[in-house]
């Protein structure tokens, strides 16, 4: 398993000599971030710069080429404008799924409002249901199975924010937070993560009957 401090460590130190003082923030997202990481996980890092241009993004592949666990790095690059100017429905789990490591997102806050969380639930609702739907007539996949479960815990999230003002980061607390329907999700989505085999179609009819009820409140 990958020392996520020491790794975090050396990649802001790679990071401060090649952008130096345009960063406006350095964060982790994901399993690492929630402290649920396993051998496979991704590192989810976000960085945010004064402004990204091209030659940006270019520095930046070159920087991370040459980290440790490359083939495991993802994350959000961005400049501070336009991440001030997106989607607000995105920043609400942008926002709370993300751990600071340097600077603050605190600016985010005015535009995570009501409407923001509400639609951050009928975007996800409605493109779980249609990837559903997809995947048991077409792709039949296993992998999408997985995917869509994930995303379904990112909808649970936002519904017990929205019921609680609380933001429930880590999935075993997540279970005590919901309904019976809710929580055979959560619980389908914590076997997958750890490697449990997909259950096509009975874990497909759960998601779709859960679903087509949350798109129509």
């Amino acid at each position: 398993m990958i020392d996520i401090k020491l790794w975090m460590g050396r990649f802001t130190e790679l990071l401060k000599e090649t952008f130096g003082e345009r960063i406006y923030f350095v964060g982790l997202q994901g399993s690492y971030a929630r402290g649920e990481a396993t051998e496979a996980s991704d590192i989810d890092v976000v960085v945010i710069l004064d402004k990204l241009t091209a030659d940006d993004i270019k520095k930046y592949s070159d920087m991370v080429d040459i980290l440790p666990n490359r083939e495991l790095i993802c994350g959000f690059l961005s400049g501070k404008d336009e991440l001030i100017n997106w989607e607000p429905s995105d920043l609400f789990q942008f926002y709370y799924d993300t751990i600071p490591i340097a600077g603050t997102l605190d600016e985010l806050l005015t535009k995570i409002d009501k409407e923001a969380v509400d639609r951050a639930i009928k975007i996800g609702a409605c493109n779980i249901y249609h990837g559903c739907v997809h995947n048991m007539l077409y792709e039949k996949s296993d992998d999408i199975v997985r995917g869509l479960y994930k995303s379904a815990s990112f909808v649970i999230q936002a519904l017990v924010f929205k019921d609680t003002g609380k933001y429930v980061r880590h999935q075993k607390d997540l279970l005590e937070a919901v309904n019976n329907e809710e929580k055979e999700i959560v619980n389908n989505y914590i076997a997958l993560k750890n490697g449990a085999t997909v259950k096509f179609d009975a874990m497909s009819v759960d998601l779709f009957n859960w679903v087509k009820k949350l798109i129509k409140i």
